[in-house]
């Protein structure tokens, strides 16, 4: 359970983003999408969707609404955390894809059982994954399979999820995939296969005034 709860948490989890998600960029180089990976496109709409969907599912764990506003004051880069894992999922296919690698629709079963029985059931098993790492229940076998292909992927390297050589090949995938985000929400690292935050010179930031000084 450790190694696949580490492995979940190097692909999902959240990427520290000090910069504020902008809701609007003049510079545009695919109106409406939100990024572009290889030949297909994120949209807008779909992340939204999909951030709609964890809110939705955390709504529903935390009925109290003081309780949800601080859910929600944690996960306050979900969006953005969000598209990264969007956009590594489809480099992590390619690169598994490069390699040979497959993961059958019995597999995801397999280990969604596995992981049912340790948790104490299904429902218990989708808490824990929205809980610890933004997924909502119905997306949980869409990252189960990313799990696995990232380990299976490790193994056919001769490495694991946290070893350089399973970077490397990351890094290769996002090259072929030329991954281009949406200016608003940064920029895609090469190099380590992960979002960060975009310097936005047409965003200032105003000092507080401080004292007038006598004339």
């Amino acid at each position: 359970m450790h190694r696949r709860r580490r492995s979940a948490l190097l692909l999902t989890a959240a990427i520290a983003a000090a910069a504020p998600l902008l809701t609007a960029c003049g510079n545009d180089a695919h109106p409406g999408a939100a990024a572009v990976v290889g030949d297909q496109r994120i949209t807008v709409a779909q992340l939204e969707s999909r951030v709609d969907e964890v809110r939705e599912a955390q709504r529903a764990a935390v009925p109290d609404a003081t309780q949800y506003e601080q859910v929600v004051a944690r996960t306050g880069t979900l969006t953005r955390d969000t598209l990264h894992g969007m956009v590594l999922d489809r480099v992590l296919r390619r690169a598994a894809q490069d390699a040979g690698v497959t993961v059958s629709r019995k597999e995801v079963q397999q280990m969604r059982g596995a992981l049912e029985k340790q948790a104490g059931g299904p429902e218990q098993l989708g808490t824990a994954w929205l809980q610890q790492y933004g997924v909502a229940p119905e997306r949980l076998d869409d990252n189960l399979r990313v799990q696995l292909e990232a380990q299976k992927l490790a193994q056919s390297l001769g490495t694991d999820t946290s070893r350089p050589e399973f970077w490397q090949a990351l890094s290769e995938a996002s090259k072929k995939l030329d991954v281009d985000l949406n200016p608003r929400y940064g920029t895609w690292d090469v190099q380590k296969s992960s979002r960060v935050d975009a310097r936005t010179p047409w965003v200032r930031e105003i000092a507080p005034a401080g004292p007038e000084q006598p004339a």
